[in-house]
């Protein structure tokens, strides 16, 4: 499989570091509120990729962060007049459920920062020991961007107009900044009124880590100072994922992620997510209006993980239309092959098409676009022939994480209104206009809508 790298800017072949097992980490949720249609694209698109490797035989470990304490986390528990973790707890849980929603598999290992309290104070210890980190007068430890030069490499900073020149004059002590500053950034936050019962011991007096030195602390305790891919959003390039290399690589050595993943932003209805212009989605909200997750997961994968995604509640209308006809060309393809041949693990044969695009940058609309290719061209088989092709979609069906809907039960129509309709059919095809309207209009009326076809017509329920 080849994939973009961010640090690169290249398309590089994905191939585990111990020739055994991909080891990859993804930067999860800050769990004080629900999630919206924005993260998950980025975690729908993770998932993929995981599925992706695993289908195509490669064994993987996957850790994923719970961000449980922040300056969001501690600002709105306090608001609620809660504890820390009751109230991260609930919205831990409530993310857990919307991700089984939508098919994403859980992750091997899932730490949180608070119960790596220990492993990011020793990691601080030896920044500091080392020259790269220094403890300012009020408690805070500031890493000194100044001692490692090549700070910027996967952002690109260069490319900027910036210098590293008064860095200790412009620290950031806030777990988020402006994107275009470049400040010695927080590894240690002084305990502070407002943070009220959250705070923990250190050699630097009592308060809690920064939001960056969390992922660099788990990743040294569950892959080592070298793994196979770091995922995340784009607007974690700068300066998150830029601080996570320069601690890591300063603190242990190694080279960190050989791989750099991220996934565009999407926009909703054409403009950015806002609560105050209410298109900022969350699962429940979408549920509301009728929607199910197998549904918003198709939209979520049906642009290329590099291109911006218009999210629009008609893309969500189009997509359960697709996803109805995919499930009715993949009954139809089950009953060609019968019941006696059941295959797994063949080529993919129609649908190889649909594998390849995943194995390319992981293409999600080519893939499905090949579903459809592949049901079309497996029109004519039969038998064996026609259970390797269902083996071969099913394959890439579980690669994209795609679970297809049930066969909508057939509705009862009542005798007077099948009546009614071989009335109105007669009609129209005795080009009667005028009685065709009104049998029409009278079906209406009782709750029936009739749509016509080239040959016969269908009834179903208004």
């Amino acid at each position: 499989m080849r994939l973009y790298d961010t640090m690169s800017r290249e398309e590089r072949e994905l191939r585990p570091l111990d020739g055994k097992t991909f080891r990859f980490y993804c930067c999860g949720p800050t769990v004080y509120g629900p999630a919206h249609i924005g993260n998950f694209r980025t975690f729908v698109i993770q998932d993929v990729l995981r599925r992706v490797l695993e289908t195509g035989g490669m064994r993987t470990l996957h850790v994923r962060n719970i961000t449980d304490v922040d300056d969001k986390t501690i600002r709105d528990s306090q608001a609620a007049g809660k504890s820390l973790k009751d109230f991260t707890n609930q919205w831990l849980e409530r993310f857990h459920d919307d991700c089984k929603a939508l098919q994403c598999l859980p992750p091997h290992i899932e730490p949180s920062a608070v119960e790596h309290l220990p492993q990011q104070v020793a990691m601080i210890e030896k920044l500091v020991e080392k020259g790269h980190a220094y403890a300012a007068d009020d408690g805070s430890v500031y890493f000194k961007i100044s001692s490692f030069p090549e700070y910027g490499r996967l952002s690109h900073l260069d490319t900027r107009e910036l210098a590293l020149g008064k860095t200790q004059e412009s620290r950031a002590n806030a777990d988020e900044y402006e994107k275009d500053s470049l400040a010695d950034f927080v590894l240690w936050k002084a305990r502070r009124p407002e943070d009220g019962e959250n705070f923990w011991s250190s050699p630097w007096g009592e308060g809690r880590p920064g939001w960056h030195l969390e992922c660099s602390a788990m990743i040294e305790e569950y892959l080592g100072e070298s793994f196979d891919l770091h995922g995340g959003g784009e607007d974690l390039v700068f300066p998150h994922h830029e601080n996570e290399i320069a601690q890591s690589q300063c603190a242990c050595g190694g080279g960190f992620a050989a791989h750099w993943f991220h996934s565009t932003h999407l926009l909703v209805d054409g403009g950015k997510m806002s609560k105050s212009i209410g298109n900022l989605y969350t699962m429940e909200d979408l549920a509301a209006k009728g929607f199910s997750a197998a549904e918003v997961r198709y939209v979520l994968i049906g642009a290329h993980y590099r291109k911006q995604l218009n999210f629009t509640l008609d893309s969500l209308s189009a997509a359960r239309e697709a996803l109805a006809k995919m499930a009715k060309g993949a009954r139809a393809l089950a009953e060609r092959a019968g019941k006696g041949h059941v295959l797994t693990d063949v080529d993919f044969g129609p649908f190889k098409s649909a594998w390849e695009a995943l194995t390319d940058d992981l293409n999600t609309p080519g893939a499905l676009g090949g579903i459809f290719t592949g049901l079309k061209e497996s029109n004519s088989l039969e038998g064996e022939a026609a259970a390797k092709a269902l083996a071969g979609l099913n394959r890439v069906l579980r690669a994209l994480g795609i679970e297809l809907p049930e066969e909508a039960p057939q509705t009862e129509v009542p005798d007077a209104i099948r009546e009614l309709a071989e009335a109105r059919w007669a009609a129209k095809s005795a080009k009667d206009w005028a009685k065709s309207d009104t049998l029409r209009d009278e079906l209406a009326a009782q709750g029936w809508v009739m749509k016509d076809g080239r040959d016969g017509y269908e009834l179903e329920p208004a």
